[in-house]
């Protein structure tokens, strides 16, 4: 009877390690590289480093054994000399959690060098990460008076050492980092390798899904709010969600004076397009263009432009409505809002409910919307008549059918 217990219990050991096997296998087979963060360079930045080393935090929103970075000098005007890249785990500031520091390598190398409007990605890192985990990404930046390629509004803390501190990427100390700086330098995007992760929804919009009203570090715009619905309805198996806005940014780009960033239709392929696993975009422009004096027909051929090449990436294309503007006279720099422009909206806004071809229709308009007055923002929503607030953003998260990503 021993013998029998004995080769019971090894048989019991041996399919139990054999469905482990299996369903190790099968998750790695499932697993792909999806993007789980990403920001929209718009502008070569003023800030100078010389000799020194910048740590850039970020928070992935798919779980994974390991992760990838993007580096991209869009608006560089010289090569970009990396001497040294790391990625650890934030644990306060700039301090990362003890042994949590990982080398990150460029075909094998050390260090990288980005030409000017070049890109680079860098090779898998072996490291575990949750959804909704910041990461802090540290670059050795060797050469004297480098001006950033970035991301100006990120509505997150970043660090950086001060000129002539050296190559501080392996430091887990948050001493050298004295600097801060709510702008992204460089860092384009992050993949991850994910068994659970569906794929990716990019968010591409202006400084309404950029954040403008937004908590700095509070990560409460309103793709932020659908990344977490996303991961309660289904923690084993979501989408990721990604952060393509641009303050100020129009679908067009002959106006005049000219936009102040890419307009969505250059941008389309670099922010959207070459991110890996995308599965659904979700379209939210539009205002800035009825802003400056375009015709709603413009827009309309704009957004059929861009519904067309999603399209034929393969992908599946959300449309948001435009929300209210309030009435503001123009000034040097803006110009302002009228009831005409808002008459504008109101003939986008039917298109896009009733006749666009989008895979389907976000309806922000109707969400944040004065219950009173329709061409206004919700007075509890509204931070500058432009721009809801976080409670508003709340509620334009919460406004997002779920059901639509899962076709």
């Amino acid at each position: 009877m021993r013998y029998f217990t004995s080769r019971l219990a090894a048989a019991t050991v041996a399919l139990v390690l054999a469905l482990c096997t299996a369903i190790g296998a099968e998750q790695a087979s499932r697993a792909q590289w999806v993007t789980a963060w990403s920001t929209s360079q718009q502008a070569l930045g003023d800030t100078t480093l010389s000799d020194t080393t910048v740590r850039l935090m970020a928070r992935v929103t798919a779980s994974g054994d390991a992760v990838r970075i993007r580096l991209d000098n869009t608006f560089g005007t010289q090569a970009l000399v990396v001497g040294a890249a790391t990625v650890g785990e934030p644990m306060l500031g700039a301090r990362l959690s003890q042994g949590s520091v990982r080398e990150v390598r460029f075909d094998g190398a050390r260090g990288v060098t980005v030409p000017a409007g070049g890109s680079a990605q860098s090779d898998p890192v072996t490291l575990k990460v949750l959804a909704f985990q910041d990461l802090a990404v540290s670059l050795h930046i060797p050469e004297a008076d480098v001006r950033p390629s970035q991301h100006t509004g990120a509505r997150v803390t970043s660090f950086f050492a001060a000129n002539g501190a050296g190559d501080r990427t392996a430091d887990e100390s948050a001493e050298a980092f004295a600097r801060v700086t709510t702008s992204m330098f460089w860092l384009k995007s992050i993949d991850v390798l994910s068994d659970t992760s569906t794929g990716t929804v990019v968010a591409f919009g202006d400084s309404i899904t950029d954040g403008s009203c937004a908590t700095v570090d509070g990560y409460d715009r309103w793709e932020d709010w659908l990344a977490v619905r996303f991961h309660l309805d289904a923690p084993n198996g979501h989408p990721a969600v990604i952060n393509e806005g641009i303050g100020g940014n129009t679908i067009s780009g002959d106006y005049q004076p000219p936009p102040t960033s890419t307009p969505g239709l250059e941008r389309l392929e670099r922010d959207v397009l070459a991110h890996s696993a995308v599965t659904h975009v979700i379209l939210f422009m539009g205002t800035n263009d009825l802003r400056r004096g375009s015709s709603p027909d413009r827009v309309i051929a704009g957004m059929e432009e861009i519904i067309e090449r999603v399209h034929a990436a393969g992908l599946r294309i959300i449309g948001a409505t435009v929300i209210p503007r309030h009435n503001r006279a123009p000034t040097a720099t803006n110009s302002g809002w009228n009831p005409s422009k808002t008459a504008a909206r109101r003939v986008v806004n039917d298109w896009i409910r009733q006749d666009a071809p989008f895979d389907g229709v976000l309806d922000f308009d109707e969400a944040v919307r004065s219950p009173t007055n329709p061409d206004l923002i919700h007075p509890p929503f509204d931070c500058d008549g432009v721009h809801p607030n976080p409670r508003g953003y709340y509620a334009m998260g919460g406004a997002v059918p779920l059901e639509m990503f899962r076709e």
